[in-house]
């Protein structure tokens, strides 16, 4: 058997993101090793799938390529411990949970849900200091997707804020989670979590069934029972879907619009180019670096002999940066013709749900920006989120001038 193609730089390493020195490895690893194995790392041995076809290859292929073992991330669980979570299954059991949650947005409620976020948008950025400097992520990305999050889940607005923290420490990769010290703070947070939950569920279990989320899950066959890991994971999935993604593609959008200020003109040029400068931004920022799977049975792929029971995954960062789809990727150009062909949100059966309403949340803020003559200008270089499994922007000190 040809020897295994092997990843000379561990990319689960979080100062390759907080440093932002990422290009380069996975630029080397698309040109010459686009499936490849690292030996060792904090969470284990585990191939690499870097090229925009092959990932998507192993998301079409779920039953080669399982969801169900292991963890969806590069760490062997959350915290340590199993959290099945439907995103983190194989049909059918994931197919029945995800259509419960998907009717939550359908085409009419993405309608209802457009006039919140407008005017939810309208009344914060009312409020933003203009000439003054203040932290985009604190002030804008992280009170938007909030705000809308609150809304989507019915959850008690002056307690919103519990939102932000729960789905921290829900998506937190890193190799301090893997401590018994860690494990027994973060269950007990979402201990809490669930309780607060299990009161709105309770709630709508004597009402009749109605078309929120809640409503739609407390009453589902799929979803009316489940065991109380089982609700904990689903919780916080959404929490994190709804608002880590979207957070850090809007605190992105400040960083792309900075290095390419020609961007900020075209939009402006053309305001019809702005639901394609939200898909760009998904693609150049990427706000999900990966997604993890498990072999269910020994696979070829990209020339490698993979193993069942291997790890493997698939840099949704580096497929987004792929030449071979994406000419000139480094660069976020809001007429970019294929933008939509992004794997930003997923591909295959386990792309998000939550896919429009972080469209519409993005295109609100460009249209906020534009419409009142606003340029963002960074004071300070961001600081980066230390995961290798999101791609964020923790703080971005920032000014509103006048055009």
């Amino acid at each position: 058997m040809t020897a295994r193609a092997l990843t000379p730089v561990d990319l689960s390493d979080a100062t390759l993101y907080t440093e932002d020195r990422w290009r380069e490895p996975f630029a080397a690893l698309r040109r010459d090793a686009p499936v490849s194995w690292r030996e060792d790392s904090p969470y284990g041995s585990y191939w690499s799938v870097v090229t925009h076809d092959l990932v998507q290859a192993v998301e079409l292929d779920w039953q080669t390529y399982s969801s169900q073992i292991g963890n969806i991330t590069i760490a062997d669980g959350v915290a340590g411990s199993e959290f099945p979570n439907f995103i983190a299954m194989d049909p059918p059991r994931h197919t029945e949970q995800r259509r419960v949650v998907a009717a939550a947005f359908t085409p009419s409620q993405m309608q209802l849900r457009e006039r919140q976020v407008r005017a939810r948008t309208k009344e914060l950025f009312d409020a933003l200091p203009i000439g003054e400097t203040f932290d985009w992520v604190a002030e804008v990305s992280i009170p938007t997707t909030i705000a809308m999050l609150a809304i989507v889940l019915d959850f008690p607005w002056d307690e919103r804020m519990s939102l932000r923290k729960w789905s921290d420490l829900a998506s937190n990769v890193s190799p301090e989670v893997m401590t018994e010290e860690y494990t027994q703070a973060f269950f007990a947070e979402m201990g809490l979590m669930l309780a607060r939950f299990d009161a709105l569920l309770d709630a709508r279990r004597v009402q009749e069934p109605a078309d929120d989320l809640l409503s739609r899950m407390i009453h589902s066959e799929a979803m009316g029972n489940l065991t109380a890991l089982e609700k904990i994971a689903n919780i916080a999935l959404l929490i994190v879907g709804g608002n880590d993604t979207t957070r850090n593609s809007m605190s992105g959008l400040i960083e792309a619009l900075h290095r390419f200020p020609e961007a900020r003109a075209a939009i402006a040029a053309d305001p019809a180019l702005i639901s394609n400068a939200s898909q760009e931004i998904v693609r150049w920022q990427s706000p999900v670096t990966h997604m993890r799977r498990t072999l269910t049975k020994d696979a070829v792929l990209g020339g490698q002999h993979l193993k069942a029971g291997e790890k493997i995954v698939l840099w949704y960062l580096s497929a987004n940066r792929d030449e071979a789809v994406f000419a000139d990727a480094e660069r976020y150009d809001p007429a970019r013709d294929n933008a939509r062909r992004h794997i930003g949100f997923g591909h295959g059966i386990h792309r998000c749900v939550g896919a429009r309403l972080a469209e519409i949340q993005l295109d609100t803020v460009i249209e906020e920006l534009l419409e009142r003559g606003l340029v963002v200008e960074p004071q300070a270089q961001p600081t980066r989120l230390a995961s290798p499994f999101l791609h964020g922007i923790t703080a971005y000190p920032v000014k509103l001038v006048r055009e």
